[in-house]
């Protein structure tokens, strides 16, 4: 009985420890900040900065990206097409990888992919969680690294590392794609057809009523 109290203790010691893991908020430039564990290293590589940090269960990346394509994107969709592109990429960067319950959020005024990366190589499960925001000039990634058999550890320690990612109200929607507008589905124009065909044909049933009774009438 002293033994199981005594790794009951341990592990609460344990679990203790990794929580006090101290963070301090980061500025990642004037419109994005996130926090990150003190100690956290930052290297800039051609126009890109990568910020990186650990604890004892987990390992934090942080990329600040400029686009080399900044056309503007007009769309929604196309939004929605460059990020199935980037979770292509990031797929294909190791054999036995694959990308998990992936999402859409909302992180200021801004819209963002969630998603795990998984990635078996034959020496245990290695998981990242992902966060992308996507802007005109601009793609921030937040990474997650943790071995599987501590995701149960690891839950506080990614929900701090994850809501702490703050956005400049100043960046819009419009940052990321010109318009709202969704287009017009394949079901509403099938719908629009049907409407008009069934509309066509009434209008015709009562014209040529119409003119029958005329006809009674004057004969």
């Amino acid at each position: 009985m002293k033994k199981i109290l005594m790794s009951l203790s341990l592990m609460l010691l344990a679990a203790t420890g990794f929580a006090q893991v101290p963070f301090k908020p980061v500025e990642i430039d004037s419109a994005v900040t996130v926090s990150l564990p003190e100690g956290f290293t930052k290297k800039d590589t051609l126009g890109q900065s990568i910020y990186s940090g650990k604890t004892n269960i987990g390992y934090m990346v942080v990329i600040r990206q400029p686009n080399a394509n900044n056309k503007p994107l007009k769309k929604e969709r196309d939004l929605n097409n460059v990020m199935k592109d980037y979770i292509k990429g990031v797929k294909g960067q190791a054999e036995g990888s694959d990308a998990l319950n992936a999402r859409d959020t909302t992180i200021g005024h801004l819209k963002a992919k969630v998603f795990t990366l998984s990635t078996d190589q034959g020496a245990g499960v290695q998981l990242r969680n992902f966060i992308v925001i996507y802007t005109q000039d601009i793609t921030y990634t937040f990474e997650y690294y943790y071995q599987q058999n501590r995701a149960d550890l690891i839950k506080d320690e990614y929900k701090t590392f994850a809501s702490s990612i703050q956005v400049s109200p100043e960046l819009q929607r419009t940052d990321q794609y010109l318009s709202d507008a969704k287009g017009i589905s394949p079901g509403l124009i099938g719908g629009v057809v049907v409407g008009v065909i069934v509309i066509g044909s009434m209008a015709f049933y009562i014209s040529r009523r119409n003119r029958k009774l005329r006809e009674q009438l004057e004969s």
